[in-house]
């Protein structure tokens, strides 16, 4: 059975539509991830995934591969 879990990381350095398309790909790319919501005036963002499939360190790992700090 799928453990979906919504939740939210603080990303620091988000300044433009490529920022949001970089974290939003690196996010969709990982197994398990079903979606992604990017708010580039917050730095919020709220990833839906699977907690079998994947972890909040696998998810701020992408982030973070990206040239994004995560909070």
């Amino acid at each position: 059975m799928d453990m979906v879990h919504i939740g939210q990381l603080d990303v620091k350095g988000m300044t433009c539509g490529h920022c949001k398309m970089s974290v939003n790909g690196a996010l969709t790319d990982l197994d398990g991830v079903s979606n992604v919501e990017v708010n580039l005036e917050t730095g919020k963002v709220e990833v839906t995934y699977d907690e079998n499939k994947v972890d909040t360190e696998k998810l701020k790992e992408a982030v973070e591969d990206q040239g994004y700090d995560v909070a």
